[in-house]
């Protein structure tokens, strides 16, 4: 079967990428290379892709006449692409152009895919607002720039599963962290700032912010399993994560052990629509889809120390 990523060579779409290769499907992906980071962090992931027999589409899913050339026999969809986080060089029409046009976009070209199955739009607990403790059915008060976008995008597209023009759902992600973690994200930054002897930039507040960091791993895994019981979610919206709740500081702490090294803190004022509190609540996914994430926080963090040594040092030196 054939599967379409939408910004597979960042984080999370390039290890599902990955995943689902191993798999056994037959995976393409697009991405616009944007210089929201690093491009050269992204055109390596490419390339580890397109060794993998991945077909990589440099594609803008803004641009109308970039879906011409595109093929459209694609039994699945999963829409990772989007201006992510929470960033003061972003405006409203960066998160809206990004996450809500380009969904539009994208959906209507899904919807010439006539063997389609099922479109898995990659949503946030950044829907659900300050605090992300919620099951699925809570109503959602976002208060950044950035989640409301993305719920806007998720109605998109249930709103075409709910009318019967395709099948989908929304799979709502907490705090992913893990190798290939985005340069400005907080472990990579915290191992970067470590390595170069550099202040970490930590915002008013945020070190007593509860988080589910969710290894990488255990959320391709858990997409991986709404995959397989793809029937089974027409509709739906499932959060996936780390029942475990942490702090910031915790997580300061644990990469300062890692390291052996304490790192020193550059103390900003307090950032406009920062989450509070995110812990997942993940019984709906359990049920349905067998999701059962396994990696330790401290675990998943080794992990990232080791991959952060061994792809980002020789860039630094």
């Amino acid at each position: 079967m054939r599967v379409l990523i939408t910004g597979v060579a960042g984080f999370i779409g390039s290890h599902m990428a990955e995943k689902l290769v191993d798999l056994g499907y037959q995976v393409s992906g697009i991405d616009n290379f944007s210089d929201y980071y690093n491009v050269s962090l992204k055109r390596q992931n490419a390339e580890i892709l397109q060794k993998r027999n991945v077909e990589v589409f440099e594609k803008d899913l803004r641009k109308p006449e970039d879906y011409r050339d595109l093929p459209r026999d694609f039994d699945f969809v999963f829409h990772f692409a989007g201006r992510p986080g929470i960033s003061a060089n972003s405006s409203f029409d960066d998160y809206f152009s990004n996450n809500v046009y380009a969904t539009e976009l994208l959906l209507n070209f899904s919807l010439q895919n006539k063997n389609l199955k099922h479109f898995f739009n990659i949503g946030t607990s950044s829907i659900y607002g300050r605090e992300a403790t919620f099951t699925e059915t809570e109503v959602p008060r976002p208060v950044s720039n950035y989640g409301v976008s993305k719920l806007a995008a998720e109605q998109l597209v249930l709103s075409l599963a709910r009318s019967e023009k395709l099948k989908a759902s929304s799979l709502r992600l907490y705090s992913v962290y893990g190798p290939r973690e985005r340069p400005d994200k907080l472990y990579t930054k915290l191992i970067e700032c470590a390595s170069k002897d550099e202040k970490f930039p930590l915002f008013e507040g945020s070190e007593e912010h509860l988080r589910s960091f969710t290894y990488v791993g255990d959320i391709v895994d858990g997409i991986s399993q709404a995959l397989t019981n793809y029937e089974k979610l027409n509709t739906e919206i499932i959060n996936l994560g780390s029942e475990e709740e942490f702090s910031t500081r915790e997580g300061i702490q644990f990469i300062e052990e890692i390291l052996g090294k304490k790192i020193r803190l550059k103390h900003l004022p307090r950032r406009a629509g920062d989450q509070l509190r995110t812990r997942a609540k993940i019984e709906k996914a359990r049920e349905i889809i067998a999701y059962d994430p396994k990696i330790s926080l401290y675990e998943g963090l080794e992990k990232q120390v080791q991959w952060y040594k061994e792809f980002m040092m020789p860039q630094i030196s």
